[in-house]
């Protein structure tokens, strides 16, 4: 990599999405499929952020609650008017999922700087969840809006 021109900030060393994910990453417990339906059945929430598209073409995951992330953090705030019953205070432990654990990890940090600390994501995502063999929900998801 050439050095940069005087005067001319290397943009390239603390921009672009590689360093977003870093940084959004810093600080997070991130858990395996494995780890995180233990946290389920420990009384986690489980945030499926995947599109209605991705759900009906790979399936549900049991326990889920399903949250567009367009409005995940109003859902997910403990002070917000259009919280989820479940979002009962800051000390909730959540655990996001996406399709292969990238936007589920921006999701993550978010929920964290709304004060969040316990939130984290699944690595890999859905795609590690079925790799690991685990089952999938035969009920309908649980959609909230």
């Amino acid at each position: 990599m050439a050095a940069p021109q005087p005067g001319v900030r290397d943009r390239r060393v603390t921009t672009g999405i590689d360093v977003l994910l870093e940084k959004a990453r810093e600080g997070l417990l991130r858990l395996d499929p494995h780890e995180t339906r233990a946290a389920v059945a420990a009384g986690a929430l489980l945030i499926d952020t995947r599109t209605d598209r991705q759900r009906a073409e790979q399936g549900d995951l049991p326990g889920a609650i399903v949250i567009d992330r367009t409005v995940m953090e109003w859902r997910l705030d403990p002070m917000s008017p259009d919280r989820i019953p479940e979002a009962t205070d800051y000390d909730v432990h959540i655990v996001v999922v996406c399709r292969q654990g990238y936007s589920s990890s921006l999701a993550a940090a978010s929920l964290r700087a709304l004060g969040l600390w316990r939130a984290t994501d699944m690595t890999g995502g859905f795609e590690a969840w079925r790799a690991a063999g685990l089952p999938l929900s035969g009920k309908p998801a649980d959609v909230r809006y």
